[in-house]
């Protein structure tokens, strides 16, 4: 009987595996720590091989916590880190580089020289995205033009570009498949969201040959087929990859247009469902594509927070203010309010809606009276406040009235932030009883091809809600925070 889903979630500081069976139950589960690597400042990067091997240990780990049968695993489903880019040896299988990650700076000189040559708006109209580093065409170009000899070796297709998710299936499926799904194309900057293809005009424009580039295919599709792994028996169907952002916002039962979902992990990402209809955003927002389902395609508007759960890892390692991140939260609830502290998490540059790479973080406020609690819990309500210049944005850009924000990803175990998520916003916030929806999103995309579940109405049944925090500030106290914040941010922007 094969009656699971193997659940690969390749993100930026972890990779884990979970076993999900029918009832959306973790079975087991098991993750690896993924070391950063930082060759100079704004530059960061992954070795390939090391997300390779934490992804195969992961799965090895969670067959032998379950104790199963992996004959009886019906599908795999894999949900990763989007724009980082890998470029590997076709023949080999061998990277030609590290890893270049989402968050880092380095390709900034090539964005300002294709915005200089009045590229912004076709890019714009074409992906939905803005032009900036962040999204993995420039670490492209980075890439073929600063490696020798790697421009001429892409021009005869020897060598193959992929997110990270491609370069987890070609190895699960030993060379056999170059493909990636399109919530992941639509990251790149260089895939057509209407025309669900890769742009042939922002290819010429970045030099980027169409060779390199995987085929696309839906979401929740034939991917390729596990071979020669030893850990997994041949012949495993790859039934889904997604996007993690994507994912999560399928894992969150947010199947109807308006539904809003905010995961707090490394950064922290606002989606709201946009259904068939792709919004371009006039308040610096991106156009994405949700997940496709046979014919079906949905879109979602997505505002990006840069730092959100690395602003605690900073008060842990950078200030030491904690000794463990789950701590920020008693720390901060030792005090009344943050004494007036305001803290704007920018450490690594404003996303959405300024993009503004070069911004650095700010904390203002702060007094003789000032310890080391008032900045824990400036810290945190840095982290909703952002969330809220988001969910503004989107209000603005659909019209639509949000009714509820369902919130996933490690700092959503924090009541003190997700109280204050509550009140700062003036709606209920809602936490499912698995928070890693990430890993649950592709399960159920993944499922849903093999068959495991009939539609996403039985999904929706399934999904279990744990807790649901209701706002309790009073209007003067929430428009007294609001206006502190966009001060403290305002001051950041005319730096």
């Amino acid at each position: 009987m094969t009656d699971y889903v193997l659940a690969i979630d390749q993100g930026t500081t972890s990779t884990k595996t979970s076993l999900i069976d029918p009832s959306l139950n973790v079975v087991a589960s098991a993750g690896y720590e993924l070391p950063q690597i930082f060759p100079r400042p704004g530059w960061v990067e992954h070795d390939p091989d090391t997300i390779l091997r934490t992804t195969f240990d992961s799965i090895k780990a969670v067959l032998q916590k379950a104790n199963i049968d992996p004959h009886r695993i019906a599908v795999i489903g894999i949900t990763n880190q989007r724009e980082t880019a890998i470029v590997w040896d076709r023949k080999t299988g061998r990277p030609v580089y590290n890893a270049i990650v989402w968050q880092c700076k380095r390709t900034n000189h090539i964005v300002e020289k294709l915005r200089d040559r009045g590229y912004e708006k076709a890019f714009k109209n074409a992906t939905g995205l803005v032009l900036d580093p962040y999204f993995s065409a420039t670490k492209i170009m980075w890439l073929i033009n600063t490696i020798p000899g790697l421009r001429t070796k892409a021009q005869k297709g020897e060598i193959a570009f992929g997110t990270v998710d491609s370069w987890l299936l070609w190895h699960l499926t030993g060379g056999a498949s170059h493909a990636t799904d399109v919530s992941n194309a639509s990251r790149t900057l260089l895939f057509n969201i209407k025309r669900l293809k890769w742009d042939d005009d922002l290819l010429k424009i970045t030099g980027i040959p169409r060779y390199i580039m995987p085929e696309v295919r839906p979401t929740a599709d034939i991917f390729g087929y596990t071979r020669e792994l030893g850990f997994l028996p041949d012949n495993i169907p790859i039934g889904a990859l997604a996007g993690d952002q994507q994912s999560a916002l399928f894992g969150q039962a947010c199947f109807e247009a308006g539904t809003v979902k905010a995961t707090y992990g490394t950064g922290s990402f606002v989606l709201f469902n946009t259904s068939d209809r792709p919004i371009m955003s006039g308040h610096g927002l991106l156009t994405t594509i949700a997940w496709q389902i046979k014919n079906r395609v949905t879109y979602a508007l997505e505002g990006s927070a840069m730092i959100s759960g690395a602003a605690v890892q900073w008060a842990r390692d950078g200030l030491g203010i904690i000794s463990r991140s789950e701590d920020i939260e008693a720390l901060a609830s030792s005090v009344p309010d943050s004494g007036g502290v305001v803290f704007v998490p920018s450490l690594s540059g404003l996303g959405a809606p300024f993009w503004r790479p070069d911004a650095k973080g700010i904390i203002t406020g702060i007094t003789r009276g000032t310890v080391k609690a008032h900045i824990a819990r400036a810290i945190l309500e840095g982290i909703a406040l952002q969330e809220h210049t988001l969910l503004e944005a989107m209000k603005e850009d659909t019209g639509q009235r949000i009714s509820a924000l369902k919130v996933d990803g490690g700092a959503s175990k924090d009541n003190l932030l997700m109280q204050f998520q509550a009140d700062i916003l003036g709606i209920p916030v809602v936490r499912p009883q698995n928070i890693e929806t990430t890993s649950l999103g592709a399960a159920m995309l993944a499922g849903l091809y093999a068959g495991i579940w009939r539609d996403v109405k039985e999904l929706r049944k399934i999904w279990k809600e744990d807790r649901r925090f209701n706002p309790t500030m009073p209007v003067a106290q929430r428009r007294g925070f609001l206006s502190r914040w966009n001060a403290a941010v305002k001051k950041l922007l005319v730096e």
